[in-house]
């Protein structure tokens, strides 16, 4: 499998930072890449990597990358930075450089994963870029509140002594206790991914807890409890807009309850869902992991 992997320098204001990215693949085969947008916001790319067999499976290139103050896209100073740096626009502008960079603005998809489905999602109904040609939304939301009421239904459905203890410890800012790290895994074991998790999503989880900025600034301490710059976040009133044919997905357990994805399925005129049976991460569910390729493989070579 050809891999190549580089960076790419992108301005802000006054400073510059990297974008760190890996291609799958060949740019010049003519099949359009598929770009791919990790979730979190800050957690890094190397969970997805699976989405790499997309490649072998029907020859289309797959470009991964951490986003900024992540993973290999880290830079000095980035717990310095001030909340307004962390916008959802900073992100789309880095997209845009990535791609300008790879010169693949003419043809192109887009895959984003939770976090990357709501910014794939505001990035696809605000700037329109004219070489997007599909669009996939796996377990994402169109707007934060909708997400709180479906995690907040989940935590409501845990036994009580899981629900109060994380509660107790959000409500008094001690999330760095074992004890709610312990109660959190209930979570993400019924929700998130099923334990022992792959290396790969122990990858990008540890790099979220050794540069947490990102994640703390954008959403605040944990899924249930938003109280960071994407708090009033929505693009509900602009998906409409969105002309390319979408995939929207989640899982039947999915921290992405149906109350999150259903509008997008009600609202973007060229869309169909696939819904399976597992967690919030198809690509690393073996129940689940082979079909979820299939379908976005056919999806994206037979629209």
């Amino acid at each position: 499998m050809a891999e190549i992997s580089g960076k790419v320098r992108f301005k802000v204001g006054d400073g510059a930072y990297q974008t760190w990215y890996k291609i799958v693949g060949d740019l010049a085969s003519g099949a359009h890449p598929l770009i791919v947008l990790h979730g979190g916001p800050g957690v890094s790319h190397e969970y997805m990597t699976p989405l790499a067999e997309l490649y072998n499976k029907c020859n289309i290139p797959v470009i991964f990358y951490d986003q900024i103050g992540i993973g290999k896209s880290i830079f000095e100073g980035v717990a310095e930075k001030p909340k307004e740096f962390w916008t959802v626009d900073l992100f789309m502008d880095e997209l845009d450089n990535l791609i300008a960079h790879l010169r693949v603005q003419n043809g192109f998809a887009l895959l984003g994963h939770s976090w990357g489905a709501m910014m794939g999602a505001h990035y696809a109904s605000h700037r329109h870029p004219v070489g997007l040609k599909h669009l996939i939304l796996t377990s994402g939301a169109p707007s934060m509140a909708l997400w709180e009421q479906s995690t907040g239904q989940l935590l409501k459905a845990l036994p009580a002594n899981v629900r109060e203890t994380i509660e107790r410890h959000e409500k008094a800012g001690t999330t760095d206790s074992p004890e709610y790290h312990q109660m959190m895994g209930i979570f993400y074991e019924k929700h998130v991914c099923k334990t022992p998790w792959p290396k790969v999503m122990e990858t990008s989880f540890a790099a979220m807890m050794q540069h947490p900025t990102v994640y703390q600034t954008m959403i605040g301490p944990s899924e249930f409890t938003i109280t960071g710059t994407l708090k009033s976040w929505t693009c509900l009133e602009q998906i409409h807009t969105i002309t390319v044919p979408t995939l929207v997905t989640n899982g039947v357990m999915d921290e992405a309850q149906d109350v999150c994805v259903s509008p997008f399925f009600q609202r973007i005129p060229h869309v169909k869902w696939a819904q399976f049976s597992q967690r919030h991460m198809p690509f690393l569910e073996e129940e689940d992991q082979a079909r979820y390729l299939q379908v976005v493989a056919d999806f994206l070579t037979y629209p």
